[in-house]
């Protein structure tokens, strides 16, 4: 019964400063993809690469800082789970963007 009660103290120890430092850093990562799409003199090749990364890391913030990745057993990350959701999300941001890009060539025609 200690060790539980323990451990929920460590979990309410955290306080909202995790989330505000994340909730920070999605802002700022949000904001530099959009200077790089809007304002960047950068090819659009280049400037898609950048935005992607942007979207990776903030995906990868956003796991472990509001979905508590790391709040499981012994302080374990589920990989497997984190496997499946990137495997989920390469494919709808692929086939979002594929699907765009085909939008757009039949627009130009």
């Amino acid at each position: 019964m200690a060790e539980n009660k323990n451990s929920t103290q460590t979990h309410k120890a955290h306080g909202p400063w995790q989330h505000i430092i994340g909730f920070a850093l999605s802002i700022i990562l949000t904001l530099l993809a959009v200077w790089v799409a809007l304002y960047s003199t950068l090819d659009h090749s280049v400037k898609v690469v950048i935005i992607f990364i942007f979207a990776f890391i903030q995906a990868m913030l956003q796991l472990f800082m509001f979905m508590h990745m790391t709040e499981g057993k012994d302080g374990k990350v589920n990989t497997s789970g984190i496997l499946f959701a990137l495997f989920i999300a390469i494919i709808v941001v692929i086939g979002s963007y594929w699907v765009m890009e085909i939008g757009h060539m039949n627009h130009l025609m």
